[in-house]
């Protein structure tokens, strides 16, 4: 694959249609500026109203900063370590650099999404004061909106960029581009979701439960944090992770096209998103409620099937323009690719891709949304078992995301194969595929991301709304139903979001196995060595790799347990907080004691801040001892056993989550008893369960699967040359400190966990 970058040029026309990519992503960020005006021109609210959304304001913005004082270690350390692995200097300049370009933009895209979510949730409830149901879900929309051109503008920013300096080597330099952005994401996801679902699993347990006092009352001490939360893990976490999603499905597809489509393959897969950039606009315009929807997630559907039309149909007009109809018509391919590719068409190979990729969108939006949008059989079964009390919500809300999980990953399964089929039984042609399905999903990211922002801005919206007394009647009603259909928009995204991980981990794979043959030669052996050396290297006969299948599969259930303990300690912490003031100051109850807010949004701050390292940790230092103390096939079979068990994982907790959060809505809809009822504590208790399923573990084995991907990637060269320089004391060295890192990172967070306040 890279053996042939000799003959790759990215040179006249193509170096054209690269800065035309470029011209695109940066009118996105322009768009992104004019709808950010749009916004903050809505009115904000009453008095009480600004001065709630102002403490919600302050906390996520002092999170965030020590955030990023945090990870600034983590990426400092990365950008050093980056230089160690092999390449010419140019490209481990180049990796370094964009290493730490891909770890900004992810963070100043989750940045700037919080910035404007927190003050877009007072202009939504405000919106909702005056009873236009309209015109909160346009804020709330265009809100996403914004965050939605900014991932996909930065990331072809990133990589049209990378193109255009780097040319035929830019695939090895985006690799430090994707790895940056992932890495940056995986912590995001992980700390702000502990941080959000600590406080909101606090406040309900103590609030909702003990107390019997609505969701979002002010006298609840855990409220500001849980508002906070919504934004640091749902609206800057999510941002950063459909960036990074963007950016390592356009690494994959580019290292892979290179070697399938020559000159055309890294010039194709930008011009897919650039297309997928246009849309977006569209379909975040288009995104209005009419007088015969029922709710808003009608419009929103609407305008996302119509988007995924447009882009395949524009995706269709440039796939027949800009490629040949033969492979003897690409250039920068040498003729024994040429013969392998055989007698098929280019533009339909490229054409059915993106179609497998756009198609798979929109099926996990339907399915997704069957399994946990209110009124849906699911979520009315969960609902239902409420009667019975707690145990039979949980066991209901666990089927549901068991059965999806299934359902799903034969989804995702079959548009991986899908893909496959269209190589005609070139390996390199097949991997190629997925990542143009890959692509083909993102086209619609921009309206994905608007989808999933509504969410945390209608919670965040209907929680001023409460906290101010302000907004009654219709008002109350059009935000209730709001924070509905947020539930089931954040779950149709993590959906598709996993399912970019997998086509982007697929895809990754072929460029590992593509990295171990490169390795080899330039390493000075023959196509026979490589044969005797690596022949069967990912047969999982073999016990080495059998073994490292296991591990990869038990990465995933240790990350997600992980992230699960950690809220839970954390929560334990703010049930703690908040009983104790509760107790200290009783006229809390008669409204005349104003809580400590801060004492929560602190302690939220505190544990989930503390709890980083250790995943993060597992994640980069798990492939490194299992490559060099196992060899690249266990490598592989390890990747391979997260991506298939983080699929599933990723969708179960998502899914059930989702379920038992809408299930818990349905009853204060006034089914089953209504609120205050036992069936209305049952579906709390069973959404308290599902909060760290859906917002912390779940999200965050996306980019978990992501960051392995690509240190395995990066890594491989260095495995091999050990191996076949006979250098296998060192490589068993850096797998002993790399176990040993684990090992210390492992006992200090359990015994961490012993201390809940």
């Amino acid at each position: 694959m890279r053996a042939a970058s000799s003959l790759v040029q990215v040179t006249g026309s193509n170096l054209t249609y690269v800065y035309i990519v470029l011209a695109i992503s940066l009118a996105a960020l322009g768009v992104a500026a004019a709808l950010r005006a749009q916004v903050l021109a809505k009115a904000d609210g009453t008095d009480k109203m600004r001065e709630i959304a102002q403490a919600v304001q302050e906390g996520a913005a002092a999170y965030l900063a020590r955030q990023f004082r945090t990870l600034a270690v983590f990426v400092g350390i990365v950008f050093v370590l980056l230089f160690a692995l092999p390449g010419t200097t140019e490209i481990k300049v180049g990796r370094s650099i964009f290493f730490l370009v891909g770890a900004g933009f992810s963070a100043f895209v989750g940045y700037q999404g919080m910035w404007l979510a927190v003050r877009a949730n007072v202009r939504v409830a405000e919106a909702a004061r005056q009873k236009s149901s309209e015109g909160a879900v346009q804020i709330a929309f265009r809100t996403g909106g914004v965050v939605g051109m900014l991932t996909v503008g930065l990331g072809l920013v990133g990589a049209s960029i990378v193109v255009a300096i780097y040319r035929e080597n830019a695939p090895s330099v985006l690799e430090g581009f994707g790895f940056g952005a992932a890495m940056l994401a995986m912590f995001m996801r992980v700390g702000g979701g502990i941080f959000t679902k600590a406080a909101d699993v606090g406040a309900d347990l103590v609030g909702k439960v003990e107390k019997s006092i609505p969701e979002d009352d002010p006298r609840n001490a855990a409220t500001i944090a849980d508002n906070v939360g919504d934004n640091v893990g749902d609206c800057a976490g999510m941002a950063a992770d459909l960036f990074e999603s963007y950016a390592v499905t356009l690494v994959a597809a580019l290292i892979l096209g290179k070697a399938g489509f020559g000159d055309s393959g890294l010039i194709y897969p930008l011009i897919v998103p650039a297309i997928g950039t246009i849309t977006a606009v569209l379909g975040i315009f288009l995104t209005r409620m009419r007088s015969t929807d029922k709710s808003a997630m009608q419009s929103i559907n609407r305008s996302f099937f119509m988007t995924a039309i447009i882009s395949a149909v524009l995706t269709g007009l440039a796939t027949f323009t800009y490629l040949p109809a033969k492979f003897s018509m690409l250039t920068g391919l040498s003729q024994d690719a040429i013969a392998a590719a055989g007698d098929h068409n280019p533009r339909v190979l490229a054409f059915g891709a993106v179609l497998i990729g756009i198609a798979l969108a929109a099926a996990i939006q339907l399915l997704t949304g069957f399994f946990t949008e209110v009124g849906k059989r699911p979520v009315r079964d969960v609902a239902g078992s409420s009667v019975t009390g707690s145990a039979t919500v949980i066991l209901a809300g666990i089927s549901v995301g068991f059965e999806s999980a299934v359902y799903s990953g034969l989804l995702i399964a079959a548009g991986v194969f899908g893909a496959y089929l269209l190589g005609h039984g070139s390996l390199i042609l097949s991997l190629f595929a997925i990542a143009l399905a890959g692509t083909g999903l993102l086209t619609t990211v921009g309206v994905i991301v608007a989808m999933d922002t509504f969410g945390p801005i209608s919670d965040n919206a209907q929680g001023i709304a409460e906290m101010s007394g302000d907004v009654k009647g219709d008002g109350a009603k059009i935000l209730t139903s709001l924070d509905a259909v947020g539930n089931t928009t954040k779950a149709i995204t993590k959906g598709i979001a996993i399912a970019t991980a997998v086509l982007a981990a697929t895809a990754l794979f072929g460029a590992f196995t593509d990295a171990i043959k490169e390795a080899v030669t330039e390493a000075g052996k023959t196509a026979t060595d490589l044969a005797l050396q690596f022949q069967g290297v990912l047969d999982v006969a073999d016990p080495r790799n059998l073994v490292g299948l296991v591990i990869g599969a038990s990465v995933v259930f240790m990350f997600s347990g992980l992230a699960i303990n950690a809220v839970s300690r954390a929560a334990g912490a703010v049930v703690f907080e908040v009983r104790e003031q509760f107790q200290k100051f009783p006229g809390i109850m008669t409204g005349k004691v104003r809580p400590q807010y801060g004492r929560v949004v602190d302690i939220c701050t505190r544990d989930s801040l503390r709890e980083l390292a250790t995943p993060g940790l597992l994640a980069v230092m798990a492939p490194i001892a299992v490559g060099f103390g196992l060899g690249v096939g266990a490598l592989g079979a390890y990747l391979a056993g997260a991506i298939g068990t983080g699929t599933l994982m990723a969708v179960f907790l998502a899914n059930s989550g989702g379920a038992w959060d809408n299930a818990k809505k349905m009853v204060e809809d006034g089914n089953h008893g209504g609120k205050g009822s036992e069936a209305h504590a049952a579906t709390v208790i069973g959404d308290t369960v599902g909060d760290p399923f859906k917002d912390t573990a779940g999200p965050a084995i996306n980019p978990l699967i992501k960051v392995m991907n690509l240190v395995g990637l990066l890594i491989t060269p260095a495995i091999v040359s050990f191996a076949l320089d006979g250098k296998t004391s060192i490589a068993k060295t850096i797998s002993i400190l790399a176990v040993l890192v684990i090992t210390y990172s492992l006992i200090r967070s359990r015994r961490k966990s012993t201390a809940i306040a």
